[in-house]
C-alpha cells in the first residue's frame, strides 16, 4: 500500500474512534432502568466472602446470603420474573470502580452511605443499619475498642471507612489492611493481628462459623447501608426505593432479615429498619 494511501486510512480510523467517543454513552450513562427491561438481565455487585450477607457456597457454586436474597426480591419485584438476575462478586476495594466502568448495574455489598461516596455515586434509602466494632480471640486481653493500645495491631479492610474509624478510637494501634474478609481473618487468626474490625454484621459470620472468636465491645459507629448507583440512574433508584419502602411495609423485608440473621444473639430486627 501506498503511504498517501496508508496515511489516509489511519486518518480515517482515527477520525471514526473519536467520532464514536464523541457521540456515544458508556455503559455507565445508559438508562439501566430501561437496559433491563429490554434485555431481560440486569447484573449486581454483591460480597462473595461474607456469611451471612454474601458468600460463595463452594458445594454448588452459588452466592447467598441476606444481600443476594435481597437483590433478587427487588428485581422480581421491580421488574418481574422473566429478568435473568446476575452476580458480580466485590470487595471494599474494588466495588466503586466496577460500578463507575459499567461492570455492574447496582450495588448492594455493605456500603455505608458517605457524604464524600454520595459526590461519586447516587444511593437508595437505607435498607441496613450496622455499627463498627471489632473480634478477637476468646481468652484476649483486649474487650473493646479503646483497649487497643500502643503496641497491639489492628486489620482493617482496605477501601472500607472501618481503617479510618478505627485509628480515631485507637489512634496508637497498628492498624494493617487487606483487600478483603477472608484474607483479614486468616491473618487474624495465623496471629498476625490482635483484633480485627469491620461492621458488626460482616463480624457476626465469622464468629458464627468460628467459635473461638468473639465480639469485643459495643458498636463504636453507625453505619447506613445504601444501594449504590451510578450518577443520573433516577429511574433505577426511584423503582429501588419504592421498593424497599413496600418490602419493609408488608413484612417481606423483615422475613429477609431473620432468616439470615434471626439466630445471631444479639441481633434486634427493630435495629436496622
Amino acid at each position: 500500500m501506498k503511504k498517501s494511501k496508508l496515511l489516509t486510512l489511519i486518518t480515517l480510523i482515527m477520525a471514526t474512534a473519536l467520532l464514536a467517543v464523541g457521540c456515544g454513552k458508556s455503559v455507565a450513562d445508559k438508562n439501566i432502568s430501561t437496559r433491563v427491561e429490554e434485555e431481560k438481565s440486569i447484573t449486581w455487585g454483591v460480597k462473595s466472602d461474607l456469611r451471612l450477607v454474601g458468600l460463595l457456597n463452594i458445594k454448588d457454586n452459588k452466592l447467598e446470603g441476606f444481600e443476594v436474597d435481597l437483590a433478587k426480591a427487588l428485581t422480581k419485584r421491580m421488574y418481574g420474573d422473566d429478568v435473568k438476575v446476575n452476580f458480580v462478586p466485590v470487595t471494599s476495594n474494588t466495588r466503586m470502580a466496577l460500578l463507575k466502568n459499567g461492570n455492574i448495574d447496582a450495588l448492594v455489598a455493605t456500603m455505608t452511605i458517605l457524604p464524600e461516596r454520595k459526590k461519586v455515586v447516587d444511593f437508595s434509602d437505607s435498607y441496613f443499619t450496622a455499627g463498627q466494632t471489632i473480634i478477637v480471640k476468646k481468652g484476649s486481653k483486649i474487650t473493646n475498642p479503646q483497649e487497643l493500645v500502643a503496641g497491639t495491631k489492628v486489620i482493617g479492610l482496605q477501601g472500607s471507612n472501618s481503617v479510618q474509624n478505627i485509628k480515631k478510637v485507637a489512634p496508637l494501634s497498628q492498624v494493617l489492611e487487606l483487600p478483603d474478609a477472608a484474607q483479614a481473618f486468616s491473618a487474624l487468626q495465623s496471629g498476625q493481628a490482635d483484633a480485627m474490625t469491620s461492621d458488626n454484621v460482616m463480624l457476626y459470620g465469622l464468629v458464627s462459623d468460628n467459635p473461638n472468636y468473639q465480639l469485643a465491645g459495643k458498636p463504636f459507629t453507625t453505619e447506613e447501608y445504601g444501594i449504590a448507583v451510578n450518577k443520573g440512574q433516577k429511574d433505577i433508584l426511584n423503582k429501588i426505593n419504592k421498593t424497599l419502602a413496600a418490602m419493609k411495609k408488608d413484612g417481606s423485608y423483615n422475613k429477609l432479615l431473620l432468616k439470615w440473621f434471626g439466630q445471631i444473639p444479639g441481633f434486634k430486627v427493630g435495629d436496622v429498619q
